[in-house]
């Protein structure tokens, strides 16, 4: 109902814009008059437009008065955002890469500091305390 009510509204607004610029202009204000001629001429044509424009402005209040008592009574009220879940919470937090050549790109041993021939693995290197920034050679 509302879609076709705002189909009709719009219909009459346009219709409405199209009987004004129809009119003949009264000049005065601007200073630009309208000539004699023109494209509806003589006294029984003006009051036809006159008459017209009449009625399309009572369409025109008609339907707005319409469309704004069916969007007070909930009409259709849903939004589309409504209907958008929202995202999951992330608990881990994002994901950034070791810089290259830091050791932290490496995984990690599993298990104990030994190798599988029981000898000692290197100890991984700590873990910076602020970004470091690779420099030139």
């Amino acid at each position: 109902m509302t879609t076709i009510l705002l189909i009709i509204h719009l219909m009459v607004a346009v219709a409405l814009v199209a009987l004004v610029l129809l009119q003949r202009s009264e000049g005065g204000a601007l200073g630009i008059g309208g000539g004699g001629g023109g494209l509806m001429t003589g006294r029984g044509a003006g009051n036809a437009l006159t008459r017209a424009t009449a009625v399309a402005a009572a369409l025109f209040f008609a339907t707005s008065l319409s469309l704004v008592v069916i969007a007070s009574r909930g009409g259709a009220g849903n939004s589309v955002l409504d209907n958008i879940a929202p995202a999951p919470a992330n608990t881990q937090g994002p994901v950034v890469p070791a810089p290259l050549g830091s050791g932290l790109d490496q995984p990690a041993p599993t298990g104990s500091n030994t190798s599988g021939n029981g000898t000692q693995a290197p100890a991984a290197p700590a873990v910076p305390s602020e970004p470091s920034v690779p420099r030139a050679q």
